[in-house]
């Protein structure tokens, strides 16, 4: 599914679609369980269908950066329960975009759908890019183990760049922290856009910040950014563009 980019501030954004399908049996619960504080009637349609976002930025000096790396192909961390394999190759070969052309992979946070497709076969896809991701979103997957470390996360360990908290990624574009849904997980602002992650997942949380996801790591907190930056976008007339919605850029007014 091809979806029309934009220019922000002189930077080129493009969506690049992933992966368009629900969610696989084993997570899939009824809606108003995965969103705590809706309601049945807050739902259009069931089951939930989630659109899997990546977006590929470049910059007037011609830098390129991925945001988030997708589900991977069909052995990747994310296989259990994504839509593999996913399409983020054809999109970049789409682009005229080759791995090796990759400056930057910025990693919202490092659950398997955005993060599988930066490795395949225990080596990095994109060899020459630096992936930025937050200090704390590194030390909760070391803790936890699993696929993700093992299979992503170690083959990445001479590619990190690792901060703490907001950072310049390059000239005009910049990470946010922003945890909750992950103890690392962040935004990626340039001008009045953010690439949000997943600080929500599903339109009702844009209706209504307020309604949780039952898979945030620590909700309270979750819930308070997802206010937090929702209504300071508001106030700038800002655009978010999702991870997972239908349509990837909503206008905030």
């Amino acid at each position: 599914m091809r979806h029309q980019g934009r220019t922000v501030a002189g930077v080129e954004i493009a969506v690049l679609c992933d992966a368009v399908g629900p969610m696989g049996p084993l997570l899939r619960r009824p809606l108003t369980e995965m969103f705590p504080g809706s309601a049945a009637a807050d739902f259009a349609e069931d089951p939930w269908v989630l659109h899997f976002h990546c977006y590929l930025l470049r910059d007037p000096q011609g830098r390129t950066i991925l945001v988030d790396a997708g589900i991977g192909g069909t052995g990747s961390p994310a296989s259990s329960w994504a839509p593999v394999p996913g399409r983020l190759p054809d999109e970049l070969a789409a682009a005229g975009v080759r791995p090796e052309d990759v400056d930057v992979v910025v990693l919202t946070h490092l659950h398997s759908d955005h993060v599988s497709g930066a490795t395949a076969d225990g080596r990095p896809v994109f060899p020459n890019a630096r992936h930025l991701v937050q200090r704390a979103e590194v030390a909760a997957v070391e803790k936890e183990g699993g696929p993700v470390r093992t299979e992503v996360l170690d083959p990445l360990r001479d590619l990190l760049h690792v901060v703490d908290g907001d950072a310049e990624v390059v000239p005009g574009v910049r990470v946010v922290a922003t945890p909750g849904h992950t103890p690392g997980h962040q935004i990626v602002r340039v001008g009045e856009l953010a690439m949000t992650g997943d600080l929500l997942h599903h339109p009702v949380q844009l209706a209504d910040p307020g309604v949780g996801y039952v898979y945030d790591d620590d909700e309270p907190a979750a819930t308070a950014v997802r206010k937090a930056i929702l209504d300071a976008l508001r106030v700038e007339g800002g655009v978010i563009a999702t991870a997972h919605f239908p349509d990837p850029f909503t206008p905030l007014t």
